[in-house]
């Protein structure tokens, strides 16, 4: 009965597969299952902290991270987290709207969060805990927060501050000593790192880390020409790490720039490649199941440099199209894995769903 029902749900992406899917209360309320089950799940969990002496080899996940402990690992949590605030602001009417609140009020408590920001210093080997990947999600929790003008969103975010400010200092003390970025397809990619923190400074109009921003992304890519996506991607990508890229390099390039760049940057058989439908062989293994997440971050990577491109340009409709094609690929393989993809896919398909 489960899967007839989730074939009905998602039938019409699959009977026109070119089509914009829509993110529509009722698939709203299916993908929250995702975070709402898992947030307060600690085990499995991959805590990724560094343990300095026989003291700290009791600590449990939740002893470490009161607010962001469950969904398998820290990262994971936060951008849960950020999607159930984007549910809650951007459809204030779901059925589950009072669940989604109960679970951030629990989280977000000022004790908790503090704690999260304690972390930070209270533990040696912590500066390069969740870098840059986690903290670009954080910054785009606190984004999500910041523009949001609700009584609730303003508690929260004020007291996720502590935490954001310790991040945001980490940040400006590593990009200018980051000499290389990451052009990796998971975790430590820096380009899309740098989209979120670029998005954050823009918001909260801090121009000079805007700046600097700017100026180390033109270091990293802006001569970069002939990328060789024709071997993306790797086994376990959810990034393509050339799309990432240019969908930084579009934020910061005027339009007639960021085209003499693009077409200097893909080569047609790059293209042809990017443009592939990923194979996942085993959606119940937890790194094969990130392929699942590449539909996701090439769809709203396309969506994006689509948008930042003129009506003549061959690749503006191409992209439009070939996003939706990732989409509609996604989604129905999003609820047929089990915990390696479950407990963070769904941040994903919501953001990739944006227009």
């Amino acid at each position: 009965m489960k899967k007839s029902l989730l074939a009905f749900a998602f039938s019409p992406f699959l009977m026109f597969a070119q089509e914009s899917p829509k993110l529509t209360d009722e698939m709203a309320i299916k993908l929250s299952e995702k975070p709402l089950h898992c947030i307060n799940q600690e085990y499995p969990n991959k805590t990724a902290h560094i343990i300095n002496n026989a003291n700290e080899v009791t600590l449990s996940p939740k002893d470490l991270h009161p607010s962001f402990y469950g969904c398998f690992d820290w990262h994971s949590s936060v951008h849960g987290h950020w999607m159930l605030v984007r549910l809650l602001k951007t459809k204030p009417n779901l059925s589950i709207a009072k669940d989604i609140e109960n679970i951030l009020d629990n989280s977000f408590t000022k004790e908790n969060l503090q704690t999260e920001a304690d972390y930070f210093s209270k533990y040696q080997l912590t500066t390069t805990f969740e870098r840059t990947y986690g903290w670009a999600w954080l910054l785009k929790l606190d984004e999500e927060l910041m523009t949001w003008n609700h009584p609730k969103a303003k508690i929260w975010h004020q007291n996720l501050k502590p935490l954001t400010d310790k991040i945001l200092s980490s940040w400006k003390t590593y990009l200018p000593k980051q000499t290389y970025p990451n052009r990796t397809g998971v975790h430590p990619n820096t380009a899309f790192a740098m989209v979120f923190a670029l998005d954050w400074a823009r918001a909260t109009d801090d121009k000079t880390f805007e700046n600097e921003l700017i100026k180390k992304a033109k270091y990293f890519y802006l001569n970069n020409t002939k990328t060789p996506a024709y071997l993306e991607p790797d086994g376990s990508d959810f990034f393509s790490p050339s799309l990432e890229i240019a969908d930084l390099m579009r934020r910061i390039l005027p339009q007639k720039e960021f085209v003499k760049w693009l077409d200097q940057f893909y080569e047609k058989r790059s293209i042809e490649n990017i443009e592939k439908i990923p194979v996942v062989s085993d959606l119940s293994d937890y790194q094969t199941v990130h392929l699942v997440g590449l539909s996701f971050t090439k769809a709203w990577c396309m969506k994006g440099i689509a948008k930042s491109l003129p009506d003549d340009h061959p690749l503006k409709k191409q992209f439009q199209k070939t996003a939706n094609i990732f989409l509609n690929n996604g989604l129905p393989l999003l609820f047929q894995g089990n915990y390696g993809g479950d407990h963070w896919l769904a941040s994903f398909a919501v953001y990739a769903l944006e227009d």
